[in-house]
């Protein structure tokens, strides 16, 4: 297969024969396509009106990725000067190219009159402690896209005081596939248990993260209430001993925590999505450790198994659904609203669930959002 050799796949929604009334599918050059949010824009119950290009492979863009995407192949100007798509569509990845870079490609794409459509998931890098070169990545972008997307009102709103652009705002899809979504749900409604479950995982602690003092002020809550259980899980890399991003501070509260009793020590590596699905499901609650931060596909996957989430007030994560919350940014840690949300979780048991009849209406609108969108820039 030769550079800009695009052969598309129609990854999602029904493989049943495209209605000849409707317009032939849109070549979408998607960064990436694998991503699972990008995986789930499609339509369930009806042909999907848009086909995404195979990932090129980073070390190799003449021929498709793997498993491999990342750093994206798209992004290269070469790749976007002789690919053959309709729009070029910007979700993750640009990270890994510098403003200049990125200039260079919005410039590649003006010249060819291709469409670009950017959605902002990420307003403050997750994985940035400093700021300063995600805010130039997003300047290079966002005022020369032909649209922006965003997931939330707040981020929107953002969008609109920064750049003075006005972001198409579309939920977030959901995460977990609808049998698994169907199965643990049913499994917590049939649940009878003594035990109250709150869980933190600290991943492999980016940037954003700041779990100690949560962790800490968790397990003192749990004291007073009868049956609850607090399980931190966390990555090998950070928590063992000769792990390569060990976190001494975190690694040696946590084991001795852990070896009195206060919480439940979970270490493992990365967790397979079947079995990171299963872990959500057994959790009454999670709580997101982020003092920075914009949007979570962890709480909608929280959502998707009917796990309550307490999330904090930095970022827009109120704003996706129903969590409770707690003060937390880069300036403040406010403990007793941890406290009190935690409390009420325990006692009023809320039930935050979106359900499979609702996922599934979310995907068609959302379908239908891009399709509209995509349609509109190609007049």
């Amino acid at each position: 297969m030769r550079l800009g050799d695009t052969t598309a796949v129609r990854r999602h929604g029904s493989t049943a024969p495209a209605d000849p009334q409707r317009p032939p599918a849109l070549r979408v050059a998607s960064v990436p396509s694998t991503h699972v949010y990008i995986r789930h824009l499609g339509p369930v119950d009806e042909p999907s009106p848009f086909e995404f290009l195979r990932d090129p492979d980073p070390d190799d863009p003449t021929v498709p990725a793997g498993g491999k995407w990342w750093p994206p192949a798209m992004l290269e100007p070469a790749w976007a000067r002789s690919a053959d798509f309709d729009v070029f569509h910007i979700q993750f990845g640009f990270d890994a190219r510098s403003p200049e870079q990125l200039a260079e490609l919005v410039d590649v794409l003006r010249r060819r009159g291709k469409p670009l459509v950017q959605t902002v998931h990420d307003l403050r890098n997750p994985h940035h402690l400093d700021r300063t070169l995600h805010d130039a990545q997003l300047d290079a972008l966002l005022p020369y896209a032909d649209a922006l997307v965003t997931l939330t009102d707040g981020a929107a709103n953002e969008i609109r005081r920064r750049w003075g652009r006005e972001a198409h705002v579309v939920p977030h899809p959901h995460v977990i596939d609808f049998a698994t979504m169907e199965r643990l749900q049913r499994r917590r409604d049939e649940r009878r248990r003594d035990e109250f479950r709150i869980g933190v995982h600290i991943k492999s602690l980016r940037q954003s993260m700041d779990p100690l003092p949560v962790i800490k002020v968790l397990a003192e809550t749990v004291r007073d209430l009868p049956g609850a259980v607090l399980q931190v899980n966390g990555h090998h890399d950070v928590l063992d001993d000769d792990g390569a991003r060990r976190d001494d501070e975190v690694a040696t509260w946590l084991t001795r925590a852990a070896d009195a009793g206060r919480i439940d020590l979970r270490v493992h590596d990365f967790l397979p999505d079947d079995d990171l699905w299963e872990y959500l499901g057994d959790l009454d609650v999670t709580v997101l450790p982020y003092r920075f931060g914009t949007h979570s596909g962890w709480l909608e996957a929280c959502r998707d198994a009917g796990t309550t989430v307490v999330a904090p007030t930095c970022g827009y994560y109120a704003d996706q659904g129903p969590v409770l919350t707690y003060g937390f940014d880069e300036h403040h840690f406010d403990a007793e609203s941890l406290r009190s949300a935690v409390a009420e979780a325990f006692e009023s048991r809320p039930d935050h669930r979106v359900t499979v009849q609702e996922r599934r209406a979310q995907r068609l609108h959302v379908a239908r959002s891009h399709d509209r969108l995509y349609r509109s820039l190609m007049t």
